[in-house]
């Protein structure tokens, strides 16, 4: 799966590079370049992964996982800038006049346990912004993301006859919140590092063939945004519940209404998504807590759609209010008071709509392995959000951004 990942971002790297790539990429090219691919898999990609994979770090927290791929980028010839909006880096490689064309890969692990029972699965632990130690795991392919840009990073640097312009690499951290491309920006992204035409990235996608990749016409990807519901109650012994208001069953009412924002409120044509991902409360069969804690992700295409399931959450609490619950809006993170509704996260993050002229380019130049066409297009299926598209809409160039699956 990696080596097809990098040969294919490679691939893309130098047909946005050249404008007579598409001409010169003939089959001895193609079996040159997956030669070199494969070589360098073996001797040291493999390796690169299974170090990423094994040592994953939190979002904000990619100390040592930045500093090992600012190393690799480094050791290849690139100029290097680390701790750009905290733990980023930026790469930059100048290859005469022509495009500047910027790659980025994401660098963050999830905070949960690995259990595939690979020999490098990880078993590390981190701390999180709440102060809490997960054990983190690489469960989102971001290893993989980083090990393709360093392969693509060493046959772009290999094959520099090919092709010419400025390549500008990213190493992105905090993807998973959805802040990391916005803290790069403003810590000055696009004023300090040479401003890119075209942005590109990519996300492994399990039900797509290895060797093939994927584009969506439009938007591919959906809007985001975190909602963190406290219900604050009044705890007690769980054999006298008639003296306590509980907040494990008051949050648990608030859930089932959930289920309504998007199967009663919301047209049966419109995609959207309310999904209760973690219910945190309570520490002793015997004992009812004071605190119940719903963590939320709300999924959507349409500003219409987000606004109407983002105003339509605190209604399921307005409802329980004669049972003890008190709520009020903010947005973005911090300390929640008591009784708070809070949209967490960056205030709300875009979908990733696909750049046509930036399609258009690559559109037939995209070959698999055997020489099968190797991009395909298919409708919109998603509703994940990688933030690459931040890096096209936050500054004022409107870089085309592009996503490949």
């Amino acid at each position: 799966m990696t080596r097809h990942l990098l040969a294919l971002t490679t691939a893309m790297g130098l047909a946005l590079g050249s404008a007579g790539f598409a001409a010169a990429q003939d089959d001895a090219g193609n079996d040159a370049l997956r030669a070199a691919i494969t070589a360098d898999y073996e001797a040291n990609l493999e390796g690169l992964y299974r170090h990423f994979h094994a040592h994953p770090e939190l979002s904000h927290q990619e100390h040592e996982t930045a500093a090992r791929l600012a190393s690799e980028l480094r050791a290849l010839g690139y100029d290097v800038t680390e701790g750009v909006g905290g733990t980023g880096i930026v790469a930059v490689l100048e290859n005469g006049e022509g495009p500047t064309l910027m790659l980025r890969a994401d660098m963050d692990g999830l905070p949960v346990p690995e259990q595939t029972g690979l020999s490098y699965a990880s078993t590390d632990t981190d701390v999180d912004h709440r102060g809490v130690e997960n054990p983190v795991m690489h469960a989102c392919a971001h290893d993989t993301h980083m090990t393709a840009l360093v392969g693509a990073a060493r046959q772009l640097i290999e094959n520099q006859d090919d092709w010419s312009g400025t390549l500008v690499l990213i190493g992105q951290p905090a993807e998973e919140l959805g802040e990391g491309a916005i803290a790069m920006i403003e810590d000055g992204l696009f004023e300090r590092f040479p401003t890119p035409d075209f942005n590109l990235s990519f996300h492994t996608f399990s039900a797509i063939p290895t060797g093939t990749i994927t584009y969506v016409p439009g938007y591919a990807m959906a809007n985001v945004d975190s909602v963190d519901i406290y219900v604050h109650g009044r705890g007690g012994h769980g054999a006298y519940p008639h003296t306590t208001k509980d907040p494990i069953y008051l949050a648990s009412m608030i859930v089932v209404n959930l289920q309504s924002l998007v199967s009663r409120e919301l047209s049966p044509l419109e995609p959207g998504v309310v999904t209760v991902g973690a219910f945190n409360a309570g520490a002793k069969h015997n004992i009812i807590s004071d605190q119940a804690h719903l963590q939320l992700t709300v999924r959507s295409y349409s500003d219409e759609t987000r606004e109407l399931l983002l105003s339509g959450i605190p209604r399921p609490g307005r409802r329980l209010r004669p049972s003890g619950i008190r709520i009020s809006h903010g947005r973005g993170r911090g300390d929640l008071h008591a009784g708070a509704l809070q949209l967490a996260g960056t205030g709300g993050s875009g979908g990733c709509h696909h750049a046509r002229a930036l399609r258009g380019r690559q559109c037939g130049r995209d070959r698999s392995g055997d020489g099968r066409r190797g991009l395909l297009a298919i409708p919109p299926h998603r509703t994940q959000y990688p933030d690459l598209h931040v890096l096209g809409w936050r500054h004022h160039a409107g870089t085309p951004a592009i996503l490949r699956g």
